[in-house]
């Protein structure tokens, strides 16, 4: 017995009755678009498979009646049948009729279904068919596919693929609008009723209607991308998702949103989404279909179904059906696209609705304040449907707030951070990495009711989402850590845990939109007050810093036994101030101790840091020990000398023992030292030494002496400040001329000057060394590239523009704006020294791969630049 596929419609299809329209994204294509006249038959496509319907008869090696009543999955009203009354071929045409059903029939009409199943199925081709619409309300005829063999999985995780559709075709609403829209459509994703789907309507040139004619519809389907023609028009395209990943391979979102498959790997056995070619890429068969009403056409247009319109049956006429493969390469269906210029634009390629990837956690434990009495540009107030503008008032207690109110129209307010709904020229949109913070940080607000709602019974909600809403979570207020619900005219604290929300379903690593609410339709004449909106730890992680260019007074240089006294010397390799030790004939031991009456009496609490802290600093030997057996040591000790440890010195550097005349760097963790015994609560001496009684002669100086945890600390970078970042160079790229470093008087001091000489034509800026490149994937969310400039003399050609560009290692990729873009559009002006600012989040979004920066220019547009001489300052990649 043929197995019955059930065609699920989603409440979303309804939106299609109006013609959905597709919308471009970020989307590049190899494709030449004179490659093919698309009004010449195209040599490469070879018919494999057609039916002319022109005997006497259904060719059943062809086709398949389905017979059942179950309605197809979407409350249709037919029973299909295989009865000559509802499916036959004359004339040189096969006829699917709809028609009333015989007095206790288990549905009102009969109708046909046919398909091909196991009689023909194709994997990429052009399928064609040439047919006449019936029309009337509540008629609905359908060529469409669907897979031999659900790989993927059940509805729709295997794919459906629409050709053609229509519903209620010639009706008149009551604004004398005659229904004419043909459809496009792709299922695909999840599970019902969280499945997708995404498409396109079509209406005829004039007022010609797919019912009054024959017409040919088709598609063009190859490996990534199906192509939907009406009369050899391209009305619509749509493709697989493109991936983008940065330097290290890692998904970073999308460079175009299309279909997507949702399946369990049969190796792994884990739920898994795919941003490829499947699940359209596999055998799919043809069906040819007439429903009568249904979940789509009964509720539009005129709504219900017209039995007048069927008293004497509606027919949907097929001329012919033809397939055809690409004889370039069937075995992908490429090298014979039917196209146009401008097929991917943003008229013709429909956005699909896969879910955005993530970008990878920077794993660095980051807070964000998203109000605390001054607007964050990044992430305004926001009243998502009710028309209102949340506006800043002053409380008497608290300053500024923000004030939101609800009317009678539904809607939910709170704080969004995505593009559509930033106005502020400085803001960007600025998802937020939570991931780090899972354990012990929250989402928390103070809020005050004004006025509650009207409705008594309303209840206050909180909602979080994350990642353009790929996940959500919803709770009521009194889910908080507090457990209390909002008190009329006070102010009040609510804290919603991470970890909560993380268990919820809630994807931390991207959440761009946290709302405050009464319960949707009940909140009318609510007014309240919202202020300290953030999502943080509790409390940050200390940091103690020893010696860095200087000396901390409360952990001073030490010399245990010898008599000596240590130094600060300025060192010419760090360019900074370092601690300098020396051991005589007397054994000692040196470095830093806070102990009173030495130091300030406060030991360190590390505590805090014991998962991820250590204990660094680095060392240089100016001239070693004379005993040539000795071994230079490390100790830390606690609580007055209550516990200690002691390792040797090259246990904190892979082993490698010092080098005279070499400065390297030294970590200790704190759970290994917190494992051999130390109290990290109450740190207080740090010394590094020869083994006693060895070190006679050794002279050594440290610097950057701290205890901090790394994976707290933001990663910037300042490329220039009054020098040259010694990982970067200033850079003429083609001209020869050599940037310099000159003094600009205060308060800028030394900035660098770059000359545009002539021919050749150049670009100038700032260069990383070889194998050198700075990744700024943790300054995503609220990061930039900003510096100042000023030009000192403009180029001879009045025309001339200024551009700033900035590429990834090997120009792998790259963005070039107008400079006047990171200036809210203004143009640089001799002799005036401006601010510009670029977001990270922007040029990330533009197609820069931000893990792997290591160029960046300002320059005149080629060409135009001669006698440009500028200066630049303050060159950093920065939370600034």
């Amino acid at each position: 017995m043929t197995k019955i596929t059930i065609k699920a419609k989603p409440l979303s299809a309804l939106l299609l009755a109006v013609g959905l329209s597709g919308c471009g994204g970020d989307v590049n294509t190899n494709s030449d678009y004179t490659a093919v006249d698309p009004t010449v038959p195209v040599s490469d496509w070879k018919l494999v498979w057609s039916d002319e319907f022109s005997g006497s008869a259904i060719d059943q090696r062809k086709w398949t009646f389905e017979v059942d009543c179950r309605g197809g999955g979407n409350q249709e009203k037919q029973c299909y049948t295989d009865s000559a009354e509802n499916a036959f071929v004359s004339n040189g045409t096969l006829k699917i009729v709809a028609k009333p059903a015989a007095d206790g029939s288990p549905q009102p009409y009969t109708s046909a279904r046919l398909n091909t199943k196991y009689q023909g199925d194709w994997k990429y081709g052009r399928i064609e068919v040439r047919a006449k619409a019936p029309s009337g309300q509540g008629s609905w005829p359908a060529i469409w596919m669907m897979p031999t063999d659900e790989v993927y999985g059940g509805w729709p995780k295997s794919g459906e693929i629409d050709i053609f559709e229509a519903v209620n075709l010639k009706t008149v609403n009551a604004e004398g609008v005659v229904e004419a829209n043909v459809h496009g459509t792709l299922h695909y994703g999840r599970d019902f009723p969280n499945n997708s789907n995404s498409g396109k309507s079509y209406t005829l040139p004039g007022n010609a209607n797919p019912a009054d004619s024959f017409n040919t519809y088709a598609i063009e389907w190859q490996e990534g991308e199906i192509r939907w023609y009406v009369n050899d028009y391209l009305y619509q395209t749509q493709q697989a998702s493109r991936v983008r990943t940065n330097s290290r391979g890692e998904l970073i979102g999308l460079s175009h949103r299309g279909w997507f498959a949702e399946y369990f790997d049969r190796v792994t056995g884990k739920l898994e989404t795919q941003w490829n070619a499947a699940p359209f890429d596999q055998r799919f068969y043809l069906i040819l279909n007439l429903a009568v009403g249904g979940n789509w056409p009964e509720n539009v247009n005129n709504l219900g179904i017209d039995a007048a319109a069927f008293a004497n049956g509606q027919t949907f006429e097929i001329d012919w059906v033809r397939v055809y493969e690409c004889q370039s390469n069937p075995n992908n269906g490429k090298g014979c696209e039917t196209i146009r210029a401008g097929y991917l634009d943003s008229e013709t390629l429909v956005t699909g609705k896969a879910p955005i990837p993530s970008p990878p956690s920077t794993g660095v434990a980051q807070n964000l304040v998203i109000f605390d009495g001054t607007p964050n540009p990044n992430w305004p107030a926001w009243d998502c449907c009710g028309g209102s503008t949340p506006a800043l008032v002053q409380d008497d207690s608290r300053g500024q707030v923000y004030e939101f109110l609800v009317g009678p129209q539904p809607t939910v307010n709170g704080f969004i951070t995505r593009l559509a709904f930033i106005k502020d020229p400085a803001g960007t949109p600025s998802p937020f990495d939570a991931s780090p913070l899972i354990e012990n940080g929250s989402i928390s607000f103070d809020m005050q009711v004004v006025s509650p709602p009207s409705n008594a019974a309303s209840t206050w909600m909180f909602k979080v989402e994350s990642n353009d809403n790929t996940t959500f979570v919803e709770l009521p207020i009194t889910a908080s850590s507090e457990g209390i619900a909002p008190v009329t005219g006070q102010w009040q604290t609510f804290t919603f845990p991470l970890k909560m929300l993380d268990e919820a379903g809630l994807d931390l690593s991207a959440i761009d939109v946290i709302m405050i609410f009464p319960a949707w339709d009940t909140g009318n004449g609510a007014v309240y007050r919202v202020d300290n909106v953030k999502i943080a730890q509790p409390t940050e992680f200390p940091e103690l810093v020893i010696f860095n260019n200087g000396g901390n007074t409360d952990w001073p240089m030490w010399d245990c036994c010898g008599g000596s006294t240590p130094i600060e010397v300025l060192d010419a390799d760090v360019n900074a101030l370092t601690a300098e030790f020396s051991v005589g004939a007397t054994p000692t031991v040196l470095g830093f101790n806070s102990r009173a009456p030495f130091g300030g009496g406060e030991p360190f609490d590390a505590a805090a840091l014991l998962a991820e802290g250590v204990v660094q600093f680095s060392v240089k030997v100016v001239n070693a020990p004379a005993n040539p057996s000795s071994t230079w040591m490390f100790k830390i000790e606690a609580a007055g000398g209550d516990s200690a440890v002691e390792l040797p010195l090259s246990a904190g550097n892979a082993g490698q023992a010092p080098v005279t005349g070499q400065w390297a760097t030294y970590t200790f963790s704190l759970q290994s030292l917190f494992d051999a015994g130390l109290d990290i609560s109450a740190i207080d001496v740090l010394m590094v030494f020869p083994a006693w009684d060895t070190g006679s002669g050794a002279v050594f100086r440290m610097h950057d002496v701290r205890i901090f945890n790394p994976n707290a600390v933001n990663s910037e970078i300042t490329i220039f400040r009054d020098a040259v970042n010694a990982d970067w160079t200033l850079w003429d790229c083609c001209a020869g001329s050599v940037p310099k470093v000159v003094d600009a008087d205060a308060p800028y001091g030394k900035v660098a000057q770059f000359e545009v000489l002539g021919s050749p034509e150049t670009v100038l800026g700032f260069l990383a060394k070889k194998d050198v490149a700075f990744d700024a994937s943790a300054l995503l969310a609220n990061g930039s590239v900003s510096f100042d400039m000023r030009v000192v003399s403009a180029p001879s050609n009045p025309n001339s523009s200024w551009l700033f560009k900035i590429e990834s290692s090997g120009a792998a990729t790259a963005v070039e704006l107008p400079l006047a873009s990171g200036n809210n559009g203004q143009a640089p002006v001799t002799g005036e020294w401006q601010r510009y600012r670029f977001s990270l989040q922007s040029l990330f979004d533009a197609g820069l791969d931000i893990s792997d920066i290591n160029v960046l220019m300002v320059f005149p547009a080629w060409g135009t630049g001669q006698g440009a001489v500028y200066q630049i300052d303050n060159v950093e990649i920065s939370n600034n």
